[in-house]
C-alpha cells in the first residue's frame, strides 16, 4: 500500500528535523539543570527580588569554606598555606584565600573618609548629645593602651573616630588573626584551625565542575591525613557533587534496570533478534521529550531525566501491543498487525497523554516539566510505532515461545478457580476494605526537602565548622525597597531595631546591613552641624598634650568631608 511506503519516509524527515533541533540546542553544551530552586512551586519573583536571591546564593554556590586542624598551629598554617597553592594552580577556582591579605592603606583611606558617615548610631547620639562623655571616653583610650588596635594612627584622628568605627562593625564568630602569618584561626577540640577559602569559575549547578572540586578535596584529604591534619569542608558544590552522583546512580538502576528486563523479555518471547528494534521507539520517545523540555522550558532538570526514566516501560509497549499478534495472527506480517492494533494503540496514546497533561496544569513546576517530557516522548514513541517500525520489522517471521500463554493461562485458571470459591460482592468488598486501609493510611507533606537526601557526612562536616568558627551561613534576607538612599537606610535602621531585639532574645546570631556601614544623608548633615559645638568641650583633649591646631584641622576636616552615599561606602574594602 502507499501508506507503507510514504509513513517510514515522512517520520524519518520528522525524525531528522528534530536532531537537527536538538543539535542546536546543545550547541553550547548540555541543557540540563541541576538547580532545585527551579522545581519550587510560587509565583515567579520580579526582577529586583530575582536579583537578591541570586546575590545571597551566590557565596553558597560557588564558595567553599574548609578547616585545615592541627594539633600544632603551624602544621595547620602550613597545610593550609600548601592546599591554597595546589588548588589555585588546578585551575578550578577564580580565588583561593588561606591569610587576610587586607588592603590597609585602601582601608585607613575609606575609615578616614567615613568618620561621619560610617560612625555608628550609639556613637553618633553620644557625640550629639554628649560631647562631654565623648570627649571623656577618647581622654580614656589614649591613656589606655589595652583599649584595642586603631588602623588609624592617634595623629591622624585625634577625636578617635575611625577607632570606633572599627569597633562597631559586626564582629561574629571565634575566628581570630593570627599577625604572624596573617592566618584566620580558631581553638576548637585541641586543635588549631585555619580558614581556607575558595571561591570557584563556576558555580554548584555546574554539571562537571561539583565532581572536580569534590573530587580534588578528597586528595586533599588524603594528602592531609599522612600529616596528621583533619580536613573540614562546607560548600553548596559538594552538595550538588553528592546530588548529582545519586540522580547517576538512579538513572542507571531504574533506566539500565528497565532497558535490560526489556531486552531479555523480548529475546525470551520472540526468539528473533530483530524483535530488539522495538526498542527504538524507546530512544525516540526519549530524544522528543528531552527537546520539547528545552524548548518550553530552556533546560531540562536532572530530575526530569530520574523520574521520566519511567517512560520506557510505556514506550515500549506500543509495539508490544502489534508484536504481540504473533500468537494469533498466521502468518505474522507487520503492517497488516499494525492495523489490527492502530485503535488500541492510539486510544492508549490519547489517555496516557491526557493524564500526563494533566499534570502541567499544577503549580508545581518539576511535575510539569515532567508532564511536557511524557507526553511528548509518548508521542514520539507512538509516531516511532506507527510509521517507522513495521518498516523495519518487515519480512520478519516471528514464532513466539509458548511459555507466555502458558502463564496467562495458569493465571485465567487461578481466577476462574477463586471465583468458584469466592462471591464476586466478597472479593469486592474486599478490595474495598484493602483500599480504604490505604487511604486511612495516607498522608500529605509538601516538603521539597523530601526530594534531597542531604548525606549525613556534609552535614556533620557543615555543622561542626559553624560549632568551630561560630558562622553559620545561610541564605535569608529582607528585601528592603524605598524612593531614596534617606529613606532606604531609614527604613533598614527601623528593621535592625527589631533584629537587635531577637539578638538580644538568643533568637537571631547576627545579621548584616547598609545602615551598620553608612548612615543616612539626614544624619551625616545632623552630626557636621553638631561639630561647630565641639571646641568648648575638648578642653581635656588638651590638657593631655593634644594641640590646638591640630584639632582645629581636624574639625575643619571633618566639616569639609563630603556627604558620604551608599555606592561610595560599597566600593570600599570594608563592605
Amino acid at each position: 500500500m502507499r501508506s507503507e511506503r510514504w509513513l517510514p519516509r515522512g517520520f524519518l524527515i520528522l525524525l531528522l528535523a528534530v536532531l537537527a533541533v536538538a543539535g542546536w540546542q546543545w550547541r553550547q553544551g548540555a541543557p540540563l539543570s541541576a538547580n532545585l530552586m527551579a522545581l519550587v512551586p510560587g509565583d515567579a519573583p520580579d526582577a529586583l527580588q530575582l536579583r537578591a536571591e541570586q546575590r545571597m546564593q551566590e557565596p553558597l554556590n560557588r564558595e567553599m569554606l574548609v578547616l585545615v586542624g592541627s594539633a600544632d598551629g603551624q602544621q595547620a598554617i602550613n597545610m593550609a598555606q600548601q592546599l591554597g597553592e595546589q588548588w589555585q594552580a588546578s585551575g578550578l577556582f577564580e580565588q583561593v584565600q588561606w591569610n587576610l591579605q587586607a588592603d590597609l592603606p585602601a582601608l585607613r583611606e575609606q575609615l578616614l573618609r567615613g568618620r561621619l558617615a560610617m560612625l555608628s548610631a550609639a556613637d553618633r547620639e553620644q557625640l550629639i548629645a554628649h560631647p562631654d562623655a565623648f570627649i571623656e571616653q577618647r581622654v580614656q583610650a589614649l591613656f589606655d593602651p589595652f583599649t584595642g588596635f586603631s588602623l588609624v594612627p592617634s595623629q591622624d584622628d585625634w577625636l578617635g573616630l575611625t577607632g570606633r568605627i572599627q569597633n562597631s562593625q559586626p564582629q561574629r564568630g571565634a575566628v581570630q588573626l593570627d599577625i604572624g602569618s596573617g592566618a584566620l584561626m580558631a581553638h576548637a577540640d585541641g586543635k588549631q584551625w585555619v580558614l581556607l577559602r575558595a571561591r570557584t569559575q563556576g558555580n554548584a549547578f555546574d554539571l562537571t565542575l561539583p565532581m572536580q572540586v569534590a573530587a580534588l578535596l578528597e586528595q586533599s584529604r588524603a594528602q592531609a591525613a599522612t600529616q596528621q591534619v583533619e580536613l573540614l569542608a562546607a560548600s553548596g558544590l559538594l552538595y550538588a557533587a553528592s546530588g548529582q552522583q545519586q540522580a547517576s546512580r538512579e538513572i542507571t538502576w531504574v533506566g539500565g534496570g528497565a532497558t535490560v528486563g526489556i531486552l531479555l523479555l523480548l529475546l525470551l518471547a520472540f526468539r528473533r533478534w530483530r524483535v530488539l528494534l522495538a526498542f527504538v521507539p524507546v530512544l525516540v520517545g526519549m530524544l522528543f521529550g528531552a527537546v520539547a523540555c528545552v524548548a518550553f522550558f530552556g533546560s531540562m532538570h536532572v530530575m526530569t531525566l530520574v523520574l521520566g526514566s519511567s517512560l520506557i516501560g510505556v514506550a515500549v509497549d506500543y509495539p508490544l501491543h502489534y508484536l504481540s499478534k504473533s500468537w494469533s495472527l498466521k502468518p505474522w506480517r507487520s503492517w497488516p498487525a499494525l492495523r489490527l492494533t492502530l485503535p488500541g494503540l492510539s486510544l492508549s496514546l490519547a489517555t496516557s497523554c491526557i493524564g500526563y497533561l494533566a499534570l502541567a496544569f499544577t503549580p508545581f513546576p518539576a511535575l510539569t516539566q515532567i508532564a511536557i517530557f511524557s507526553a511528548a516522548g509518548l508521542v514520539g514513541a507512538y509516531l516511532s510505532a506507527v510509521c517507522l517500525l513495521p518498516a523495519l520489522l518487515n519480512g520478519v517471521v516471528l514464532r513466539p515461545a509458548q511459555w507466555p500463554l502458558n502463564v496467562a493461562q495458569c493465571l485465567l485458571n487461578a481466577r476462574h478457580a477463586l471465583l468458584k470459591k469466592v462471591p464476586t460482592p466478597a472479593l469486592l468488598a474486599l478490595l474495598l476494605m484493602f483500599c480504604a486501609a490505604g487511604l486511612w493510611q495516607l498522608n500529605s507533606k509538601n516538603d521539597i526537602r523530601q526530594w534531597v537526601s542531604a548525606p549525613p557526612q556534609l552535614m556533620t562536616q557543615a555543622q561542626a565548622i559553624a560549632r568551630i568558627t561560630g558562622y553559620q551561613p545561610t541564605s535569608q534576607f529582607f528585601l528592603v525597597r524605598a524612593d531614596s538612599e534617606q529613606q532606604l537606610l531609614e527604613r533598614q535602621a527601623s528593621l535592625s531595631e527589631r533584629l537587635d531585639a531577637l539578638i538580644g532574645k538568643g533568637t537571631l546570631q547576627g545579621y548584616l546591613a547598609l545602615n551598620q556601614l553608612v548612615s543616612p544623608p539626614r544624619e551625616q548633615q545632623r552630626l557636621r552641624a553638631a561639630l561647630n559645638a565641639l571646641p568648648r568641650h575638648w578642653q581635656p583633649l588638651l590638657a593631655l598634650g593634644v594641640p590646638l591646631p591640630a584639632l582645629q584641622n581636624e574639625l575643619a576636616q571633618l566639616q569639609a568631608l563630603p556627604e558620604q552615599r551608599i555606592d561610595a561606602a560599597l566600593n570600599g574594602p570594608l563592605a
